[in-house]
C-alpha cells in the first residue's frame, strides 16, 4: 500500500503534545522504525539500527498522543538544543504533527536558555531539508565538533549512501 492511499488516524487539533512518559520508549522505537516507510517509498534505507535510540539519547522528549503517533527527541550537542530525532507515523503525517513538535522543540531549548535548536538531515528528501528550512532552520557551512562527531558516526553506518546529508540550525534569538 502507497503512503499517500493508507487510512489516517485522526490526530486532535491540538496534536495533545506532552512529554514523554518512560514507559513509552519502546513505543517510540516502533514510531521510528514504522516512519521509516515514507524513506522506503523514496528509495532510501533500510538504515542500520543503532543500539541506543534517539529518545534514550534524549535530555527531553516530547510526544503527540495518547498513545503516541509522532515524537521529537532532544539532545545538547555543543551547548545548543539538537533535534535528535522527529519521527511521526505515517497514518497520522501530513497534518502539521511534525511542524507542530519542532515548535515546541524550538519553545522548550529557548525556555531553557538555549539560543539555537540544530539538526542532520537529508539535504533533498521533501520532509526533510526542505520541511526544516521552511521553519527556519538554515544549512550550516561549517560544523561544530559535536555535529561534526554525529555525521562522522551517520556516515560509519552508512546514512550517507542514501543521499546527501545536512547540519541545519534554527537561531532562537536572545536566549533568556
Amino acid at each position: 500500500m502507497s503512503f499517500w492511499s493508507m487510512p489516517r488516524q485522526p490526530v486532535p487539533s491540538d496534536f495533545g503534545i506532552r512529554v514523554a512518559h518512560p514507559r513509552e520508549i519502546e513505543g517510540l522505537k516502533k514510531i521510528e522504525v514504522g516512519s521509516e516507510q515514507l524513506f522506503a517509498e523514496v528509495g532510501i534505507g533500510p538504515f542500520t539500527d543503532d543500539e541506543e535510540s534517539s529518545a534514550e539519547r534524549a535530555v527531553m522528549v516530547f510526544v503527540s498522543g495518547d498513545p503516541p503517533v509522532g515524537f521529537a527527541s532532544v539532545e545538547v550537542v555543543d551547548g545548543v538544543a539538537h533535534l535528535g530525532q522527529l519521527s511521526v507515523l505515517p497514518a497520522a503525517s501530513r497534518r502539521g504533527l511534525g511542524s507542530a513538535l519542532v515548535g515546541v522543540v524550538c519553545d522548550w531549548a529557548s525556555s531553557q536558555g538555549y539560543d539555537a535548536v540544530t539538526l542532520t538531515t537529508f539535504r533533498d528528501v521533501p520532509w526533510n531539508g526542505p520541511f526544516y528550512a521552511r521553519l527556519g532552520f538554515r544549512t550550516l557551512d561549517e560544523l561544530t565538533p559535536g555535529l561534526a562527531t554525529i555525521r562522522s558516526h551517520e556516515k560509519s553506518i552508512g546514512d550517507d549512501a542514501f543521499g546527501p546529508r545536512i547540519a541545519m540550525r534554527k537561531d532562537l534569538g536572545k536566549a533568556r
